[in-house]
C-alpha cells in the first residue's frame, strides 16, 4: 500500500489526512527532510504560500522537496499548494520551489469576503459533479505547452497538472467528494 505525506508545517494538514485515510490509504505529516524517502506521493497543503515559504526554509525543507519533485515524486499542490509550484508569481519576484511551468496569481479570487463555493464536472478526474471551495484562492494566469489545464472556473485556470505535478486553486479536503484524491493515488501514484 503507498504512503502519502501531507507537508505539516502550517494549513490544512489534517483534512488532507483524514481525506487520504478516508480512502484506506496510509498518510503521514512530513516535517523533515527524512521523511521524504518514506513517501510514495506530497500534498502540500492550503494555508499562507508565505508563511509556508518561510517554514520551509526554517526547516531546510525547501531543496529537498524540490529535488525530489524533480526526481519525479508525485506531488499535489491544493491553494497555497500552488503557489508554492509555480515558476512564477505574478507580481512578486520570489518563487519558492519553482518546479512548475505556471504563472500564479495570489488572491486573484479576492480576499476572505469573496471566497465561495461552486460546482464543475472536470472530466479528467470524474464524471460526476463535484464542489470546489476557494478560499482566498489564487489561479493561473498562463501555462507552458506541456501542461494540462483540467479544470477552469470564471475564466481562469484552477486546475493543472504537468508530468508528476498536480496543482488545484481549491480545497478538496474541505468537501465530501474524492474525485481528486483518487485521481492522485490512481493516475499519478500507482500508474497502470
Amino acid at each position: 500500500m503507498c504512503v502519502i505525506g501531507v507537508l505539516a508545517l502550517q494549513g490544512s494538514v489534517k483534512e488532507h489526512i483524514n481525506c487520504i485515510q478516508a480512502a484506506d490509504t496510509n498518510a503521514v505529516e512530513v516535517k523533515t527532510a527524512a521523511q521524504l524517502e518514506k513517501i510514495d506521493g506530497l500534498i502540500l497543503p492550503g494555508g499562507e504560500s508565505t508563511t509556508l515559504g518561510i517554514l520551509l526554509h526554517h526547516f531546510n525543507l525547501l531543496h529537498p522537496i524540490r529535488e525530489h519533485i524533480l526526481q519525479g515524486l508525485p506531488v499535489w499542490g491544493t491553494c497555497a499548494g500552488m503557489i508554492l509550484l509555480a515558476k512564477k508569481i505574478t507580481d512578486q519576484s520570489v518563487h519558492y520551489l519553482g518546479v512548475m511551468d505556471i504563472v500564479v496569481k495570489r488572491n486573484a479570487f479576492g480576499r476572505q469576503l469573496e471566497s465561495f463555493t461552486t460546482e464543475a464536472v472536470i472530466e479528467a478526474v470524474s464524471p460526476s459533479s463535484m464542489p470546489l471551495v476557494f478560499i482566498r484562492a489564487p489561479y493561473i494566469e498562463s501555462v507552458h505547452q506541456d501542461v494540462q489545464v483540467l479544470a477552469t472556473i470564471k475564466n481562469h485556470i484552477v486546475a493543472a497538472r504537468q508530468r508528476n505535478m498536480l496543482a488545484t486553486s481549491f480545497h478538496p479536503e474541505l468537501t465530501n467528494h474524492r474525485g481528486f484524491y483518487d485521481y492522485f493515488m490512481t493516475k499519478m501514484i500507482m500508474k497502470p
